[in-house]
């Protein structure tokens, strides 16, 4: 049966307040929930629990999966143990991949070599109750991540660049389950929406029809022929689907994808921003 596209894309918005799971979206920072301790994936470049960024429930439209995954929690290197580039150690990555793995998870490495994972989340994993952090290998000799000790929330807080801590109202707590609601906001014009992202002059499959957010006046590449979209103007920078706003250059990816700054689960990508394409499990970041 042809999987439906969807019709809509939709800014994400991190909220001042924890989460609800009652009337929220999901959640930045804290916890994933549903899951056991032995269950969340470990860094296999670190041997240390990776970090979870966020958890996002999935409109109907974004239910790529099936109408029993619900939802996707996202996991990644602590921005601590993400510089320069990933060091290999074999014990700990056989080790990593000999523990209990959940049946709906899939790990990702990025050009560094820095682990990534995102699990498929059903109703009831969705509702359940948060996870603990397992205890790390044996094996880790790195540097014990700061998260651990406070949460990804106040960690990232404690770190952040002037213009990334004004995207807090406060500080956060120093809590392991100190989180951030998300909401979910349907965008009023993107004519992207249900399109694959490409860049129409690298890409090697056929045309989608997805436009770029911008143009140039006259079609004459320039800084001062430099122009946005009207319908592009208000979007976003954290979305679900539709038009992609990469830092470098656009990740080929299906339409079910999320794109998303350092800020919104608490990351390394060096001033830039990232896309999860939750469909073929595929992620891509970009410095700024």
């Amino acid at each position: 049966m042809a999987l439906a596209l969807p019709s809509r894309a939709y800014d994400l918005q991190m909220l001042d307040r924890p989460a609800d799971r009652a009337r929220d979206q999901g959640w930045v920072y804290g916890l994933p929930p549903g899951i056991e301790s032995e269950q969340w994936p470990l860094d296999a470049v670190t041997g240390y629990p990776l970090m979870h960024g966020f958890t996002l429930l999935l409109p109907d439209d974004y239910r790529v999966h099936g109408e029993d995954i619900v939802a996707v929690s996202f996991f990644a290197t602590a921005p601590d143990h993400n510089d320069g580039g990933a060091p290999d150690d074999p014990e700990i990555r056989e080790a990593v991949a000999a523990r209990t793995q959940h049946p709906r998870l899939s790990r990702m490495t990025d050009i560094l070599d820095y682990e990534y994972a995102a699990l498929l989340l059903t109703r009831a994993e969705y509702e359940g109750a948060f996870a603990t952090p397992p205890a790390p290998l044996a094996l880790a000799t790195s540097d014990r991540p700061r998260w651990l000790d406070v949460g990804g929330a106040s960690a990232f807080h404690e770190a952040a660049a002037p213009y990334a801590k004004k995207m807090f109202a406060a500080p956060p707590r120093a809590d392991l389950a100190e989180n951030r609601a998300i909401a979910l906001i349907p965008r009023a014009d993107d004519p992207n929406a249900g399109k694959a992202p490409q860049d129409e002059h690298r890409s090697r499959v056929a045309p989608t029809g997805y436009q770029s957010f911008y143009y140039y006046v006259g079609g004459m590449p320039s800084r001062d022929n430099f122009r946005l979209h009207d319908w592009s103007k208000n979007h976003a920078q954290n979305h679900l689907g539709g038009t992609m706003r990469p830092c470098q250059s656009v990740p080929e990816m299906s339409p079910f994808y999320i794109e998303f700054e350092e800020y919104f689960g608490g990351y390394n990508f060096g001033g830039g921003n990232a896309q999860l394409d939750f469909k073929n499990m595929k992620f891509d970041w970009a410095c700024g």
